[in-house]
């Protein structure tokens, strides 16, 4: 999509999770000059972006009332669910004509059903779930995948251009959701057949750099590859985007599913080797960690 030049149509912005996505995507929006108001349950996550300029709220209610758009970053659907519905929650502070954003990964249902009850207000919702890790937020180069009302789309997609390289309007309500998950079982799914190929060639003795290398050139290239692929050879397994993280998406992804009465093959077998992988104590840790329980299966590290 063609990147907009025109001046944001708004310049007060409210950001509610402030974690390994959420703190470099306010401080993109500080960079471009925006009054930006923030909130976290950590308080102290705050004082960075305090430093840089933002504005502390001292609950999501309040975030709202000084925002014309709120954007939520949290884990999960329960989690969006209090920092909206909740108790001092977005709800009851985001004044009519005004629009919450939510960026994080959460059930398509939950998201239909907030955006109904925002809707009862007066405000209007987008969802907005983004693929790209920390690097991308940091760089604000995130691919953005949209669902809400086109309009409401329309005007928020400059303050989505400051935040993302590639943004996608999806469809209605609960469809940027719904897009984010089938990226999930696409991307996951070929990080689990990279790690997999990488243990293999290393239980044969073969030269890994050259199998990345030959994977890299030819059909078995993906976004996976190139930027996880050195991370697993090398031994760094710091998270980009954790594997607890990735296994909630896959939960969401398998009850989506269920919903529908759609059945998946691969899918459920990734799911299982993230959660293995994270009761075995690494789901703080990035996604191409993944291969660690490879390697315990294998009797090898596909390591250089």
């Amino acid at each position: 999509m063609q990147r907009h030049t025109e001046a944001l149509m708004t310049t007060r912005i409210g950001f509610v999770g402030l974690g390994l996505m959420g703190n470099p995507m306010s401080r993109n929006l500080i960079r471009a000059g925006h009054e930006v108001t923030v909130w976290n349950r950590t308080a102290s996550r705050m004082v960075d972006l305090v430093e840089a300029g933002a504005i502390a709220a001292a609950s999501p209610m309040q975030v709202a009332a000084a925002s014309e758009v709120t954007i939520t970053m949290v884990s999960d659907s329960p989690d969006v669910e209090d920092v909206v519905l909740g108790d001092g929650g977005v709800l009851h502070g985001a004044a009519p004509g005004s629009v919450v954003s939510d960026m994080s990964t959460i059930s398509p249902s939950v998201t239909r059903m907030l955006a109904g009850r925002l809707s009862e207000r007066g405000v209007q919702m987008m969802d907005a779930p983004v693929s790209g890790s920390v690097n991308g937020a940091e760089a604000g180069t995130l691919s953005i995948m949209v669902g809400g009302a086109r309009s409401t789309f329309d005007r928020c997609l400059p303050i989505f251009e400051l935040l993302g390289k590639t943004v996608t309007y999806c469809g209605e309500s609960g469809m940027g959701q719904v897009t984010k998950l089938a990226n999930q079982v696409a991307g996951l799914g070929t990080l689990a057949a990279m790690c997999e190929g990488l243990v293999f060639a290393a239980r044969q003795g073969a030269d890994l750099e050259a199998v990345l290398s030959a994977f890299s050139a030819g059909a078995a290239d993906s976004w996976m590859v190139r930027n996880l692929g050195q991370a697993v050879v090398q031994g760094r397994f710091e998270p980009g985007f954790m594997v607890k993280l990735a296994h909630k998406d896959m939960g969401l992804l398998l009850d989506t599913a269920t919903e529908a009465g759609l059945p998946l093959i691969t899918t459920p077998l990734v799911a299982q080797m993230l959660r293995s992988c994270q009761q075995a104590g690494f789901g703080d840790e990035g996604i191409q960690a993944y291969v660690k329980v490879l390697e315990r299966l294998a009797g090898v590290e596909a390591r250089t």
